[in-house]
């Protein structure tokens, strides 16, 4: 007779695939909303949190600037993030990658080509593609927080560590950062760390959801569910609370894993930030 896993084991194990989306997204975008997206930040995204309003708005303007401009690196760029910000991940990676061999020099375009490719699960040729988007004498925390995203996406946790450290000295206490660093050890199995580290970032950071519901998410897998619904839902309108609360009993509830192995590479779960 096989021996029946103790419930947070078996808990743990059923959402290790959310977990692993959860620290790609949150590695991967820039962008404020509460919702899933893709989250590793973008180069210089400084206007990522106002186009997360509206994003199919965005789409169409930025549609029409890129072909009235087809070689202008900016206009492309804007909008392959307007193509990631809509979920045609894609069709965002075929453009930038045109774009990135027109403007092989543009580390701008060279980052958002990076995050479109760590979105199709090209994970190894992602971290590559970033590392040309970077100048260790001029670093962007951005990519290298990044760079941690995709590193902990290929299972090698350690390296990926260094590079959030290295993001944390340039800008110290940085939620975002720290919430990539919370989910590597997701990633690795220490959710004692991992919630630790979470909660530090919460601190930092209490507005920004995705935070708290990668809290809450490590907190549900240690099988403290009521706790991981009080902290989704603590401090917001009565509307806001009861979505981010069903929102995170349809991750705590679901029998099979996010996501199959078809589409594992996908980056859309739960947050990461940037």
């Amino acid at each position: 007779m096989l021996r029946q896993l103790p419930p947070q084991d078996r808990f743990a194990r059923r959402f290790a695939s959310i977990a692993s989306s959860a620290a790609l997204a949150l590695g991967l975008c820039s962008c404020q909303t509460a919702g899933t997206s893709d989250i590793t930040g973008s180069l210089g995204e400084k206007t990522e949190a106002s186009r997360a309003a509206d994003p199919r708005g965005e789409l169409d303007s930025d549609r029409d600037r890129f072909r009235t401009n087809p070689n202008d690196a900016n206009a492309a760029l804007q909008y392959g993030k307007a193509l990631r910000a809509t979920g045609q991940r894609s069709q965002a990676l075929a453009m930038l990658e045109q774009a990135s061999i027109a403007h092989p020099d543009d580390k701008a375009l060279l980052a958002g080509y990076g995050r479109a490719l760590a979105d199709n699960g090209n994970f190894q040729q992602a971290f590559d593609v970033l590392s040309r988007a970077h100048s260790p004498d001029d670093p962007d925390w951005r990519i290298l927080s990044a760079q941690g995203a995709v590193l902990d996406q290929l299972g090698r946790h350690d390296e990926a560590r260094h590079y959030y450290d290295s993001a944390l000295k340039i800008v110290p206490e940085e939620p975002s950062v720290l919430s990539n660093l919370g989910l590597s050890y997701v990633l690795s199995k220490d959710l004692p760390k991992a919630e630790e580290i979470l909660r530090h970032a919460l601190d930092r950071a209490k507005a920004d959801l995705r935070v708290r519901q990668n809290l809450a998410l490590v907190i549900g897998l240690q099988g403290r569910f009521a706790e991981a619904e009080s902290i989704v839902k603590a401090d917001r309108p009565p509307e806001e609370a009861a979505a981010n609360v069903a929102y995170l009993r349809r991750l705590l509830s679901r029998k099979e894993p996010a996501h199959t192995q078809a589409d594992s590479k996908s980056a859309t779960a739960a947050e990461r930030a940037d």
